[in-house]
């Protein structure tokens, strides 16, 4: 099979980054994003490997009945949503499959897989936008999304993942840069100044932040700050976020407020939480606090020692300081710690302790304290946790560890080493938080092998 390549294929499963997998007649398997499972497609070979190959629809020609018209304009140029283009019943199946594969193909484990939990809202439902700026070919500046596997910018409009208020904002923020001609950043040559717009918002709250992220700061910012909050009501704060290095990473180290507050309020599992701009806080609220719940039921925290290992800013810790004994967070994030000791104090829970350090520290500190879990929670990022993080923690002996993860194969992966140090991977269940996107979420319990 070479480059361009056409053959008819009939797309027989899901890939978990949302392609279509299809298979020709001499095995080759066959990637082709936007598709359905049971679509039979017309199919350009783009890329071709030993094994496999990637391609494109050049025509349906006879189309799944899960199918149906996508809601958005820019599906298939943004880099977000896969899904936009088949039934919700459909993507939840090919998202509870993706869990399934990777703790039965990669973890090699066999755990009870309780239902997929459904997104109640599958509009608006994201707190959090990061758009990056730049310029189009005509010299103006943009600002939206990043094209499927580039750093390219699609302007956007809108977006049915995001509250309406966000792309006012950015609109109101956009005709103030082109007005007043201020710099955007050019990530190829490395040069320019404003870098990304960041909008955060309180679900239950409405309060908003919002962060410009910027190689440096320059005068207009302080005026471009106060119109916004003169604009709408609901900004509470706008931050400078200095980001001199010529990196991916979105936020730098040095954080200046423009105008108002530094930190917004929101509510989470009846709690009252404070959040700063570069604190992880799930972007999706009630899912979230459904997942939360998943995780306190396989805790059973009730009069037990609960160790949270990447706590972030106390949220789930904090679910279930009501009947624990006692809650150790450890989390890497400066800000996001403090903000954890503040949720605690906030909410009256003095059973509850935060400490700044990474992962890796955590059964020292543990140790330090005389903090003997009952049980662990972990919240990693992606990539999941180093085999020395778990091979620590597992050595503190807790009867439970509780994960949770959006990542499922590096969480099976994980789980997979937790097995081999002493656990059994006993139940897993997914919990929708993306929806639209290959992304999701999942809980695992792990119970020590007497």
């Amino acid at each position: 099979m070479n480059k361009n390549d056409i053959c008819i294929l009939e797309i027989t499963s899901i890939s978990n980054d949302g392609s279509g997998v299809a298979r020709t007649e001499e095995g080759m398997v066959v990637f082709v994003p936007m598709t359905a499972v049971g679509d039979v497609c017309k199919v350009r070979i783009l890329k071709a490997k030993n094994s496999y190959a990637y391609g494109k629809i050049e025509k349906v020609i006879t189309p799944s009945r899960n199918r149906k018209e996508s809601d958005c304009s820019v599906f298939g140029k943004c880099g977000g949503c896969c899904f936009r283009h088949i039934s919700y019943e459909a993507e939840l199946a090919a998202k509870e499959n993706f869990i399934k594969d990777a703790f039965t193909r990669i973890g090699k484990l066999s755990p009870r897989f309780l239902p997929i939990v459904k997104n109640e809202n599958l509009y608006r439902y994201r707190n959090k936008a990061q758009y990056p700026l730049g310029k189009n070919k005509e010299g103006q500046a943009v600002c939206g999304f990043y094209a499927p596997n580039s750093h390219r910018i699609v302007p956007c409009e809108d977006c049915m993942l995001q509250p309406e208020i966000f792309f006012e904002i950015m609109a109101f923020m956009m005709s103030f840069i082109r007005e007043n001609k201020l710099s955007v950043y050019n990530e190829a040559e490395h040069k320019g100044v404003l870098r990304h717009i960041c909008i955060r918002q309180g679900h239950y709250s409405g309060e908003i932040c919002v962060v410009i992220v910027a190689k440096r700061k320059i005068p207009e910012m302080h005026k471009l700050a106060k119109a916004l909050m003169q604009q709408f009501p609901t900004v509470k704060g706008v931050v400078l976020n200095i980001n001199r290095e010529d990196t991916n990473v979105i936020f730098g180290e040095e954080e200046t407020v423009l105008a108002g507050v530094k930190e917004i309020t929101d509510t989470m599992c009846g709690n009252t939480i404070k959040i700063s701009p570069k604190s992880f806080y799930q972007v999706n609220t009630p899912m979230a606090e459904k997942l939360y719940g998943i995780a306190k039921e396989f805790a059973r925290p009730e009069g037990k020692c609960i160790a949270d290992i990447y706590c972030g800013i106390g949220t789930i810790g904090l679910s279930m300081a009501k009947e624990a004994k006692r809650i150790v967070g450890v989390e890497i994030v400066e800000s996001a710690v403090e903000n954890a000791k503040e949720n605690a104090e906030l909410n009256g829970f003095g059973n509850a302790e935060f400490y700044c350090a990474d992962a890796d520290s955590g059964a020292e500190i543990l140790k330090r304290l005389g903090a003997n879990p009952d049980v662990i929670v972990l919240d990693p990022a992606r990539r999941g946790c180093d085999r020395r993080v778990l091979e620590e923690l597992s050595e503190l002996g807790a009867d439970r560890i509780v994960m949770i993860s959006c990542n499922p194969a590096t969480a099976a992966r994980d789980c997979g080493v937790l097995c081999e140090l002493g656990y059994l991977c006993e139940t897993v269940r997914g919990v929708d938080l993306f929806s639209g996107t290959a992304h999701v979420e999942c809980v695992v319990l792990m119970t020590k092998n007497q």
